[in-house]
């Protein structure tokens, strides 16, 4: 039932008979109405209509069908069913199915979807539902598996916002799981940047041993993995490897192959560390730790590549540079550590003016290799979090005097600038991290990246929008403050960044 247009005619015979000013009936303010001229008025009766439907639902009135999940039975409309869910209307619809004739439907549902049921059904009728870091995941596999497209929409946005608190409660993995299995694009990239940009902190949550192999060699392949240095995200697999063959013995423990089936999953997993990104302190050192001593043969020749490496033998590690897995092994990650970052923060943001310029100047090195390591560049950068603002000027040209005017971009630019070239044409890549707040979990929340080419004439290059310039500096109010997700601290006044650069050969 719906009021959306609803239609009233006057029931006088002539308009000029019995009107009265500022009646519910009156059509128009002068007097010169035709007969057939109609008021028209908008009611909105949406409100009443759905407590009507919500009574007829939780008073079990006129029920038709009764659901069974469970040892519980609940009282539906094949009507309501029929209308919100496709795979109700065709059950409930067609006479090949048992389920059209019978007034009790049985359906089977996995345990974590029994409990939820009741408020799944409940939407049918209100609309409305209640959705936690819990329960989302049952709620969209019922509404998957019942085709209630609204229901899948609204679970799978709330999983791309709250990506961080599944992290922070051990929900990651099922979430990245089922996203896959059930090909939700979006959250699966939303939960496996998660875990890229945040590798450490995942890693450090009791959550980290649910990641099964084919899934955590997918997030071993990327060069976008934010971590201090290689040696941390090393440390890091060890542990995996630990929690793993915990599991292996629990599963098996009177297997006679279980040091076989670890040995297996070392060299498996291992194969994408990248030892090269290791300096040769770090290699030496690793020589002494328990996993290495007990898998030397697949090390060694692995750590032996790492030192050619950093020894300069070009020639000896050339075969592994022209192959696509080998290649790999010479290609830095998003590493954080001070020798190719920089961590660039701009403290009580509200109270800096509009077009202010930060200024950081920093230096990292241009090879990870140890024979290279003189190479050194000096970078300038200028962070413009307020917008740009070009003043009006004048250039002199030989025709005469040429005023330029301002110019106002609203953007957030980062300027990057060589201050002194190493070598004479330099290609590297630049990654902006971009911090931000999410239920009250600092992560990176974003990354930007780009190659450029510098050289004598272009030492300069501008990264625009890198956040929205509207969603940072969008005006606070006393009701409402400027909450955006892209500022950090106690005070939420804290624009951080973290500026990478790693040389591209």
């Amino acid at each position: 039932m719906s009021y959306s247009g609803v239609r009233e005619e006057s029931t006088e015979p002539s308009p000029s008979k019995n009107r009265k000013r500022g009646s519910s009936y009156e059509a128009g303010s002068g007097d010169n109405d035709g007969p057939n001229e109609s008021c028209q008025i908008m009611v909105d009766n949406s409100d009443n209509i759905l407590k009507v439907l919500k009574k007829l639902y939780s008073g079990k009135e006129m029920c038709d069908v009764f659901l069974l999940v469970g040892s519980k039975e609940y009282g539906a409309h094949k009507i309501i069913l029929c209308a919100s869910s496709d795979v109700f209307q065709v059950m409930l619809m067609r006479p090949e199915w048992s389920e059209w004739h019978e007034s009790r439907v049985e359906l089977q549902e996995m345990a974590i979807c029994e409990p939820v049921f009741p408020v799944f059904l409940e939407y049918f009728y209100t609309g409305k539902i209640m959705i936690t870091h819990t329960n989302v995941m049952p709620i969209l596999a019922l509404a998957d598996k019942y085709i209630v497209k609204s229901l899948t929409r609204i679970c799978l946005s709330y999983m791309c916002k709250h990506v961080p608190h599944a992290a922070h409660h051990n929900q990651l993995f099922s979430w990245l799981q089922y996203s896959t299995a059930c090909c939700h694009t979006k959250v699966f990239e939303t939960c496996q940047n998660y875990i890229k940009w945040n590798f450490e902190s995942v890693a450090n949550t009791p959550d980290f041993s649910n990641f099964d192999v084919d899934m955590f060699i997918k997030i071993l392949e990327q060069n976008d993995i934010v971590v201090h240095n290689e040696m941390v995200l090393y440390n890091c697999v060890v542990r995996w490897l630990d929690l793993q063959r915990i599991k292996l013995c629990q599963q098996n423990v009177f297997s006679k192959n279980l040091d076989e089936d670890f040995r297996c999953l070392v060299e498996k997993i291992m194969r994408f560390i990248r030892f090269p990104m290791m300096t040769p302190r770090e290699l030496a050192d690793l020589l002494l730790s328990s996993i290495i001593k007990q898998h030397k043969e697949f090390f060694v020749d692995r750590m032996a590549i790492g030192m050619k490496y950093h020894s300069g033998y070009i020639d000896q590690i050339l075969p592994y540079y022209n192959s696509g897995e080998g290649q790999l092994l010479f290609t830095p990650r998003l590493y954080t550590s001070d020798s190719c970052s920089a961590l660039l923060t701009i403290e009580n943001f509200f109270s800096i003016p509009s077009y202010h310029t930060s200024t950081f100047v920093f230096s990292s090195y241009l090879s990870a290799a140890e024979h290279e390591s003189h190479k050194i560049n000096e970078w300038i950068v200028d962070l413009y979090p307020k917008g740009v603002w070009f003043k009006k000027c004048f250039l002199i040209v030989w025709q005469g005097t040429l005023e330029v005017p301002e110019e106002i971009l609203p953007t957030v630019r980062l300027s990057l600038t060589c201050r002194e070239l190493c070598e004479s044409n330099m290609r590297v890549k630049i990654s902006v991290l971009i911090y931000g707040l999410q239920g009250g979990v600092e992560h990176v929340m974003e990354v930007r990246e780009t190659v450029h080419h510098f050289s004598a004439h272009e030492r300069t290059v501008n990264l625009d929008n890198l956040i929205p310039f509207e969603e940072l500096n969008r005006p606070a109010t006393s009701q409402e403050p400027n909450e955006t997700l892209f500022l950090v601290g106690p005070n939420r006044d804290q624009l951080k960044l973290n500026l990478v650069i790693a040389p591209i050969r």
